[in-house]
């Protein structure tokens, strides 16, 4: 039976002060993804993990109210110590609030900014319920949009349907022709799954090309087969990414990018792995050594480990109750995030490419290595051929960046080299056969 998560009252409840003493394990900046709504949707995307997630919340209104809004706004300023704070809106569907609530939401996080401090919003949608006064909104506080779209129609509407089963592709494609008209700042949020993991090309295509858009970020679906929603059983679902076919979608596209759209195509797994190469932070907590400084914030102020830990074992209390600077402070917390990298099984920690990968996310850590111990990233295979095969041109543009100079350079470098030749990213094969077109 699923369990169920108890109501709390806030009735005349004054919600918890910034602790006088920073704690000592508290992290200077972290990311809250706050879920207005919660889990519910208008629509009914079939690899979706977090609509299970009603259940915990059994009876409820699933509204954020004023309280857990104010508090969530103020606990999260008052915690930053850099000079930006991004206030991240997600769901299930956060533009089921109503813009009247984002109005407010935005009345509110100004009234508890602190001089010199920039607040950054952004929001994640599918994009259906958009309309002018959204894009209106959007625009004029410079929110950055997020609009989950998983390729060209027939791709996209394989498992992206509405609570009648039907397809949502036409109703995205209004949506993101509102926030061009009306110069909306966007990007496009991709699964990758079992309907699209075989036509790399036309997904990352039709984004370039026919969307238009310029910043791209690509989710595998690993999808567990329980029937309890939480990140439990090593089996996955027919939905689910294939991980050899994950990396060679990966492949595919990083290769079209690398010889022609460097610099004017962002793709935030390629972005990523530069930033490994540089011997920088990722910027995607997936790749990161240690997590837990990336936390989901509930409708009604339960904060949870990580958006794929929303699960009672990883509630580490209520931001009405205890400030959420203690709780990312706190021992569980702190465990949770060092455990990524303490529980990297020892075919992880010998591999060549664990510098750019460090054992992915944890929630995909349930199959074995090839001797037996357990821990390894379901992906594994297909991270691996990934970061094996752009080593090279990784290489060629960290080292124009550290020169001084672009890494679009790196399109110049494949491109004049002669077909017969080495390939200049140093794999030793002829260039025709590797990077170069």
């Amino acid at each position: 039976m699923t369990p169920t998560r108890h109501k709390h009252d806030h009735t005349d409840h004054k919600t918890p002060s910034l602790p006088a003493v920073r704690p000592r394990d508290a992290p200077s900046d972290f990311h809250v993804l706050a879920k207005p709504s919660g889990p519910i949707c208008n629509l009914d995307c079939e690899y979706c993990f977090f609509l299970s997630k009603e259940a915990l919340y059994s009876g409820d209104r699933f509204r954020m109210s004023e309280e857990v809004l104010d508090a969530y706004l103020r606990q999260l300023v008052e915690s930053q110590t850099g000079p930006e704070v991004e206030i991240a809106w997600q769901g299930g569907e956060p533009t089921l609030m109503g813009v009247e609530f984002f109005r407010h939401a935005l009345d509110v996080a100004a009234g508890h900014r602190r001089d010199g401090q920039i607040l950054r919003h952004t929001i994640q949608t599918n994009g259906t319920l958009l309309t002018e006064e959204w894009c209106e909104l959007f625009r004029d506080h410079a929110f950055l949009v997020g609009i989950s779209v998983d390729g060209p129609r027939e791709l996209h509407d394989a498992f992206r349907v509405d609570k009648h089963a039907d397809p949502t592709f036409d109703r995205v494609m209004r949506g993101v022709e509102l926030l061009r008209r009306n110069d909306v700042d966007f990007n496009v949020l991709c699964t990758v799954n079992a309907a699209n993991q075989d036509r790399p090309l036309d997904v990352y295509r039709f984004f370039r090309d026919e969307l238009d858009v310029r910043h791209v970020q690509l989710i595998p679906i690993v999808e567990r087969d329980n029937d309890t929603g939480f990140q439990e059983g090593d089996t996955v679902t027919s939905r689910s990414v294939d991980p050899a076919r994950w990396g060679d979608f990966l492949i595919a596209i990083f290769d079209e990018w690398v010889r022609r759209d460097v610099g004017t195509m962002f793709v935030s797994m390629f972005d990523a792995a530069l930033a490994s190469w540089l011997g920088l932070p990722a910027g995607m907590c997936i790749f990161a050594e240690t997590c837990g400084d990336a936390v989901a914030l509930e409708h009604n102020g339960d904060l949870h480990a990580c958006d794929h830990f929303v699960e009672p074992r990883y509630l580490l209390g209520n931001i009405t109750d205890t400030h959420m600077l203690e709780l990312l402070a706190s021992p569980r917390q702190r465990e949770f995030g060092t455990a990524k990298r303490d529980t990297l099984p020892r075919y992880c920690r010998e591999c060549a490419v664990r510098f750019a990968c460090n054992g992915e996310c944890p929630k995909n850590r349930f199959t074995r290595t090839p001797d037996g111990e357990f821990g390894l990233n379901y992906l594994c295979a297909g991270y691996k051929t990934f970061f094996e095969h752009v080593d090279g041109p990784m290489r060629l543009m960290a080292d124009l960046l550290r020169q001084g100079h672009h890494a679009d350079e790196v399109m110049r470098i494949l491109t004049k080299a002669p077909r017969n030749g080495p390939c200049p990213c140093g794999s030793g094969r002829k260039a025709k056969l590797c990077h170069a077109t």
